[in-house]
Formats: structure tokens, sequence, C-alpha cells
């Protein structure tokens, strides 16, 4: 952990998130693209925040209310009107801060793999070194298209060489420039407003030469791991970003206790929490910020999306999305609970059962082909197979309520708005429109009628002969 003297409260962090990235080829600005479920930028916002630093100011331009809204309350936003570059980017941001700062820490919202430790070592090589800047390199096997790190004799940089400036012997060097780095305050936005102009940007790599013009020390400190301080600017290069992403939080829940029978085909967001004892089979998504408990068992060929799962649920072959299963519920196989879904304790949904909007009650047991649909269902209810709730009558969605230890037959449609009460039955084949009492029994459904001897009549007067009735 960085610590003494500057101190983590001299140290403002800046986040540059204005791009649009032309290079990804999309309508969305590239710090808005998910990796693990989570927006490339907050991933970097949470890096800082993991390194024990204050609250990042994050640069925003293109579709800046779109980024601010995801980073609500996560970060400070400074706008960047006019796409000027990365060094007219910086140079707003520190008019944001104003005073009060010695050194400012420069991330970049299109680098969600860069580890809080690197952070907090970068800080502390910067304190340790009294350099203007320190930046982070590391070494490529391929650095075409970098910035390389030119060193003089004593390892100090003496240049940033850009590729298409780079001499033949600069070019074969591969340690490159990252852009990530720490730099000294004072004297700052003086170099930042004085920068040249490419085009209609100002690059903040300049900046690095007008200290060396200065005679100022910057220094370079080398991540052992390029993946980890990789830009993202083609969807390439974010599918690369997703394997080690899914590879990292795998690795996470294997360390902390949760059996994954196949990383391979499993695929679980970022933001998930899983405890321990869990069983993960293939084929298995768990996405956005799900939360599962203890000795659960999910999959195969199942995803969970935003939901929380209690100790000991049990989810197969099924898809649950924005749903709450308390402890030792079973779903599966092949059933779907939509939003807004809950599920009490020892609750069981059987095969091809849909779930929306509605609350079941403990022990309550749904087996079989049914839909319930903005319904509250009570303890120990049996559930038919083939029952349908008709919530909606083409306007509105309507509420169906279940007392306790109700008992729903087969092929009943509830045609809402309705109430079955505690206790009473539905017999089966019934098209339920009225309230049923508790303890009542409600037949709804054309009496049957047996015509004796019909068929030998139809028969003899030629009926066979002609499609039947």
């Amino acid at each position: 952990m960085f610590t003494g003297g500057m101190g983590l409260g001299n140290t403002a962090v800046v986040i540059l998130a204005a791009g649009r990235g032309t290079r990804m080829r999309s309508a969305m600005a590239k710090a808005l693209h998910p990796l693990g479920g989570v927006p490339l930028v907050e991933h970097v916002v949470r890096a800082v925040r993991l390194a024990g630093l204050s609250t990042p100011w994050v640069v925003v331009g293109f579709q800046a209310e779109r980024v601010e809204e995801i980073l609500e309350a996560k970060a400070y936003s400074v706008r960047q009107p006019l796409l000027r570059g990365t060094g007219d980017a910086l140079l707003r941001a520190l008019d944001a801060i104003g005073d009060g700062y010695d050194q400012v820490l420069v991330l970049y919202g299109d680098g969600p793999l860069v580890p809080p430790d690197l952070i907090q070592e970068l800080l502390a090589v910067h304190q340790a070194g009294g350099a203007a800047c320190t930046l982070v390199s590391t070494m490529m096997p391929d650095p075409s298209g970098y910035g390389r790190i030119v060193r003089a004799a004593d390892g100090q940089v003496a240049a940033i060489a850009e590729e298409r400036e780079a001499s033949p012997a600069q070019r074969a060097i591969r340690e490159i420039n990252t852009g990530l780095g720490v730099w000294r305050v004072a004297g700052l936005r003086r170099i930042l407003a004085e920068l040249p102009w490419h085009g209609e940007e100002q690059y903040l790599t300049d900046a690095v030469t007008g200290l060396l013009a200065q005679g100022a020390k910057v220094e370079a400190m080398v991540a052992p791991d390029c993946k980890r301080v990789m830009g993202i600017n083609t969807r390439r290069e974010l599918a690369e970003a997703e394997a080690i992403m899914r590879r990292l939080t795998l690795d996470r829940m294997l360390e902390a206790g949760v059996t994954i029978l196949d990383p391979a085909t499993t695929y679980i967001d970022a933001e998930v929490e899983i405890g321990q004892d869990t069983v993960i089979h293939p084929m298995t998504f768990l996405r956005g910020a799900t939360k599962v408990g203890r000795d659960c068992e999910l999959g195969p060929m199942t995803t969970i999306t935003a939901s929380r799962l209690a100790d000991g649920v049990v989810v197969t072959r099924s898809v649950v999305e924005q749903s709450v299963l308390a402890s030792k519920a079973r779903v599966g196989p092949f059933s779907h609970l939509r939003a807004g879904t809950s599920l009490d304790r020892d609750v069981k949904i059987g095969n091809f059962v849909e779930l929306k909007n509605t609350r079941v009650g403990i022990g309550t047991k749904a087996g079989h082909h049914a839909y319930l649909g903005d319904a509250t269902i009570g303890g120990r209810v049996n559930i038919g197979a083939g029952t349908i709730i008709v919530n909606y009558d083409g306007i509105a969605k309507n509420p169906t309520f279940i007392g306790d230890e109700a008992f729903v037959g087969c092929n009943v449609n509830l045609v809402a708005p309705v109430e079955i009460g505690p206790g009473a039955y539905v017999a089966a084949g019934s098209t339920v429109t009225q309230n049923v009492p508790g303890e009542a029994l409600a037949i709804a459904r054309a009496r049957q009628e047996n015509k004796t001897g019909w068929v030998t009549t139809w028969k003899l007067q030629g009926g066979d002969r002609a499609p039947r009735p």
C-alpha cells in the first residue's frame, strides 16, 4: 500500500474518457462498451477506489450524459465540449479540480484491466524518485503503433518517439508508453496550455517533451504484464480483454471456494458474487450484479441476470432475470423467471413454467407448464399443470391473489383480477372469472353429457362416411 510522503490526499485522479472511439465502429461511446458486464470506464473508477485514492474526476465528451449517468455518485465529471485531445482534456480537468493537490494521477477510460496494486506502486515510485512525471511503460512483443520509450545512458527517460517520427533504431525498441502516469501539478497547467497542435488536437505525450526540454526529470516504471495496461481501441482488443477479465473473475471464484466444473464454458460477470461450495455446471451465464449464496447448484445451460439467490438454491436449464429466490428454492428445467419474481423458501418451480412480477409463498409448487403473471401466491399452494393466469385484458395488467394452501387443478384459467381464498379448491379445466371464497370448491366448466348409443346411431345414418361433428 502506498503510504507516507505527500500522502494519498495530495493526489488528484483524472480519468480521460471523452473520446468517441472511432476504431470501435460503434454509435456508442467507447467508455460505455461493456467488459464483464460493466462499462469500461467503471472498471477504472473501481480500480482507483480499491487503490485507496479519492473520488476521481472523469473527463467526458462524446455522449457525456450517458457516461455521467453510469458514474453517478462514483466520480466527478468534467466536460470537454470539443474533443481536442488528451492534453486539452487534462487541462480542463485541472481547471475544474482547482488548487490543493501536489500531483495528478492520469488514467484512461479505455484501460479497464489496470490493477489497483499497480496504481499504488506507481505512486510509490513517483514519490521516491522525485520526478516531475512518472509514466507507466511496458514491454510489447510487437510495439507497432505505440510511442517508444527512449532512455538515456543513466536509464532516465530521454524522449518518447512516436511511431510516425521514430528512427529505425527507435522502432526496434520494445518498451512502449501506455499513457498512464503521475504528474507534478506545479507548472503543468502552463505546459499543457502551450502544447503544439496536431490538427485539432493536443496530445498529453507532448507534455513529456516539454518537461524534458526544461531539464525536468521524467521516469518510466515498467509494468510486468502488458495485457493489464492495454488500451482498448478495437472490437478485437475488446474481445481479448473480455477473455482476460473472464479468467480473472473465474480465478477469484475458484479461490473463494466455488466449484466450476468447466471454466471454458462458464461466463461470470465481474460484479457477480457467489458463496462457498456452490457448484456451477457448464454453459452457465451469471450476469450483472447477481448475488448467489452458499451450497447452490446452477446449470447446466442456465442464465441468471441481476438476481439474488439465497443458500441452497437449485436452478437447472432455466432463465432467471431480476428475481429474488429464497433458500432451497428449486427452478427448472426449462423455466423462465422474469423481472419482479420472488420465491420464498422451499418453493418448487418445475419444467416449462413462466413467472413475471409474481411472489410465491413458502413451499408452494408449480410443477408443469404454467404461466403465473402479476400474482401474489400464498404458501403451500398447489398450481396444477396447464394453469394460466390471464393477467392482460388488452389494456392493463391485472392482479391475482391466491391464498395459503389453495389447490388449483390442471388446465385452469384464472381471469384477473380475481382472488382465490385460503384453502379453496379450483376444479381442473375451470375458467375462473369470479372470486372464490376460502375453503370453497370452484367449478367453472361446461357440464359433461354422455349420449348412450350415439355412435351406433350416427354410423347407421351414414355418419361414418362424413366428417365427425
